[in-house]
C-alpha cells in the first residue's frame, strides 16, 4: 500500500491534497477487540474451570488429584514452545494465517475430549492440541491489536480485557448449569461450539493495511513535503509500512528527543530511486512524530512518539551497522575473512538467533521486562488459586469464601472499567501502569496477612482485586511499547515461553514448602517477594538511566561552556 507525498501539478483552480496513511485507531479495530474477547474467554476461564468440567470424570477413572495438575502445566508447556516459534512462524506463513490454525487447534482439541477415556486422551486434546492452539492465538491477538491501535492503547484493551473479564464471570456458571442440563460429554459437546468462536475470533484479525485512514498532512508536514525535490511528472513514492506503527516511547526519562531523531530506524524506500534528503522528510513525516502528553505527577513528560523505544533503535542502529560492514569492497572481506571452520558454525548459531531472535537477549530492558512480568504473574496466579483453601483453614465457609471471592472478581472488573474511561482523559505509559500494579500489591499483602475477620478480608481482598487488573491488563502493552512492531510477535513469544516454563519449575518448589510446613502464610510472604523481583528492579532501572541522563546533560552543559569560554578568550 502506497502513499503520495509528491502531487502532480493542475491548474490553479484545483489545488491538490497530500495524505498520509495511519491506524485506524478504531474502526474495525473494535471488532479485533471483540475478535479477541471470543478466545481469551474460554482459554482463560478454562484453566480455574477445568476441575469443575473434569473433576467427576477422572474421578471415574481413578485419577489421582495430581493429575491436574499435570495437565495444566503440560497445558502451559505447549502454550510457552508454541508462543516460542510464533514470530518465526508469522513471518513464514503469515500472522493471520496461524491465528487461523490455533483457532482450528483449539476447537479440534476440545472437539477430541467428547471421545476422551483415560489421562493421556486429556494430555493430548487438552494440554497438547490446545495449548499449542492457544499459544498460537494469544500473539496473533495482541499483534493485530498493536498494529490497529496507537494513541489509545490502554483504553481499547480496557474495553477488551472488560468484555473478557465479563465472559470470565458467566463461564463457570454456564458450565454447571450444562453438566446439570446434558452431562459430561453433552457439556464438551456444547463447549465444542462455544470454543469455534476462536475461528471467527481469528478471522475477525484482518490485516491493518486492509483498513488504514487517509489524513490530510498539517502546515508542518506539507512546508517537508515542498522542499523535498520532486518533479510533475514522477511524483515520490513511499511504501507506508503498516506494520510498523507509531506508539509512544514508555521509558519516558531514558532518553532525549534529539537522542531519538538521531537513532531513526531506516527504512526501505520503493523501487523508485529518490535523493536522501527526500528520504529523510518522507521518513520523518510517516514514521515519526513528536507530541506532548498531558504531564500526570513527576511519571511523565513530553512523549515523542516513534516505533520503538530508543533501546530498541540503538539495536537496530547497530545491526545495520553491522550489515554495512558486511557489504565492504570484496578484497577487504577476503582479507579478513575467517577460517571456513568458524564461518559454518557462526552461520549455525546465527540461523538459530534469527530465527528465534534471540538477539532480544541482549537487551538489559527487555530482559528485566521479561523477567518482572514473568515474577509477577506468577505470583498473582499463585496467589489467588491458593486463598479459597486458606479461608477454608481459617474456619470460612463456603458461602463465605464464595462471597469474598465473587468481591475479588467484581473488583476486577470495576477496575477494568475505570482504567478503560481513565485512560481517556489521562495517557500513561503502560509500564508505569504495570509497576504500580506491581508495588501496591507488595504493600496490599502485608495487610493481608494479619487480618482473619470478614469484613477485613473482604475489604482487603477487594483492593487485590482492583490491583489485579493493573498487573493483567497492560502486560502486552509493555511489550508493544519497548518493541518495534516488526519484533513483536517474536518478543511476546519469548517471554510466553519464559513465564510457562518458569511456573513449571517454580511451582512444584513453592508447593514443597506448603506441603511441608503447612504454613500458609510464610508461603504468602515467599509470593510477596516474587512480586517484588517484579517492582524493585524496575524503579532500580528507572532510577539509574534517569541518573546517567542527567550525568549525561551536565557534561554537555560542561563541554560548552568551556567551548564558550575559549571563544571569548580568542
Amino acid at each position: 500500500m502506497t502513499a503520495t507525498t509528491g502531487a502532480t501539478t493542475r491548474p490553479a483552480k484545483s489545488k491538490s491534497k497530500s495524505y498520509k496513511l495511519v491506524p485506524p485507531d478504531g474502526g474495525w479495530g473494535i471488532l479485533v477487540c471483540i475478535g479477541m474477547a471470543f478466545p481469551f474467554i474460554s482459554g482463560l476461564s478454562s484453566l480455574p474451570s477445568f476441575g469443575l468440567v473434569f473433576g467427576d470424570f477422572l474421578k471415574s477413572i481413578g485419577a489421582e488429584t495430581s493429575s491436574i495438575a499435570i495437565i495444566t502445566s503440560t497445558f502451559f508447556c505447549a502454550m510457552s514452545f508454541a508462543g516460542l516459534f510464533s514470530g518465526s512462524l508469522f513471518r513464514k506463513y503469515g500472522m493471520r494465517r496461524m491465528g487461523l490454525v490455533g483457532g482450528g487447534l483449539y476447537c479440534l482439541g476440545t472437539a477430541l475430549q467428547v471421545f476422551a477415556t483415560s489421562t493421556l486422551d486429556l494430555l493430548l486434546t487438552f494440554s497438547l492440541l490446545q495449548g499449542v492452539g492457544f499459544g498460537l492465538i494469544v500473539p496473533t491477538c495482541y499483534t493485530t491489536f498493536n498494529n490497529y491501535f496507537v494513541l489509545n492503547r490502554v483504553m481499547w484493551m480496557g474495553f477488551a480485557q472488560t468484555l473478557i473479564g465479563l465472559g470470565a464471570m458467566a463461564y463457570p456458571i454456564a458450565m454447571q448449569k450444562l453438566l446439570e442440563w446434558y452431562g459430561f460429554r453433552g457439556c464438551l459437546l456444547v463447549l465444542t461450539g462455544i470454543n469455534a468462536h476462536a475461528v471467527l475470533g481469528m478471522l475477525l484479525m484482518q490485516p491493518v493495511e486492509w483498513h488504514m485512514k487517509r489524513v490530510p498532512l498539517d502546515e508542518e508536514e506539507l512546508q517537508l513535503q515542498q522542499q523535498q525535490p520532486s518533479t510533475p511528472s514522477q511524483p515520490v513514492v513511499v511504501h507506508v509500512q503498516p506494520e510498523t506503527p507509531l506508539k509512544p516511547i514508555p521509558e519516558l526519562e531514558f532518553a532525549t528527543e534529539s537522542e531519538v531523531r538521531d537513532s531513526l530506524p531506516v527504512s526501505h524506500l520503493s523501487s523508485r530511486r529518490v535523493s536522501s534528503h527526500a528520504e529523510e522528510h518522507a521518513l520523518q513525516i510517516l514514521r515519526s512524530r513528536a507530541s506532548s502528553i498531558t504531564s500526570l505527577g513527576n511519571w511523565t513528560g513530553s512523549m515523542v512518539v516513534s516505533d520503538a523505544s530508543p533501546q530498541m533503535m540503538h539495536s537496530l542502529q547497530a545491526s545495520r551497522r553491522q550489515s554495512v560492514i558486511s557489504g565492504s569492497p570484496v578484497g577487504e572481506q577476503e582479507a579478513a575473512a575467517p577460517p571456513a571452520e568458524v564461518i559454518t558454525k557462526k552461520s549455525l548459531c546465527g540461523t538459530i538467533v534469527d530465527f528465534l531472535d534471540l538477539t532480544l537477549l541482549k537487551q538489559p530492558v527487555y530482559v528485566n521486562i521479561v523477567l518482572g512480568i514473568t515474577f509477577a504473574l506468577y505470583s498473582d496466579i499463585t496467589f489467588f488459586t491458593m486463598q479459597p483453601t486458606y479461608l477454608f483453614e481459617l474456619g470460612y465457609t463456603k458461602v463465605d469464601t464464595a462471597k469474598i471471592i465473587a468481591i475479588g472478581a467484581s473488583a476486577d472488573l470495576l477496575s477494568r472499567i475505570f482504567l478503560a474511561v481513565t485512560a481517556i482523559f489521562i495517557q500513561v505509559p503502560a509500564r508505569y501502569i504495570y509497576l504500580g500494579g506491581a508495588l501496591f500489591t507488595v504493600f496490599a499483602r502485608f495487610a493481608f496477612d494479619g487480618i482473619t475477620d470478614f469484613m477485613g478480608m473482604a475489604c482487603v481482598t477487594a483492593v487485590l482485586g482492583f490491583l489485579r487488573t493493573w498487573i493483567h491488563v497492560p502486560l502486552p502493552l509493555v511489550f508493544a511499547d519497548y518493541l518495534p512492531k516488526e519484533r513483536f510477535a517474536s518478543g511476546y513469544g519469548l517471554f510466553m515461553f519464559t513465564h510457562g516454563n518458569g511456573m513449571f519449575l517454580i511451582g512444584p518448589i513453592v508447593g514443597y514448602i506448603r506441603d511441608r510446613t503447612q504454613d500458609y502464610i510464610l508461603v504468602f510472604h515467599i509470593l510477596n517477594v516474587f512480586m517484588a523481583l517484579c517492582a524493585f528492579p524496575w524503579v532500580i532501572e528507572v532510577l539509574i538511566i534517569k541518573f546517567r541522563r542527567r550525568s549525561k546533560l551536565a557534561r554537555n552543559n560542561v563541554g560548552e561552556q568551556s567551548n564558550g569560554n575559549n571563544t571569548l578568550a580568542h
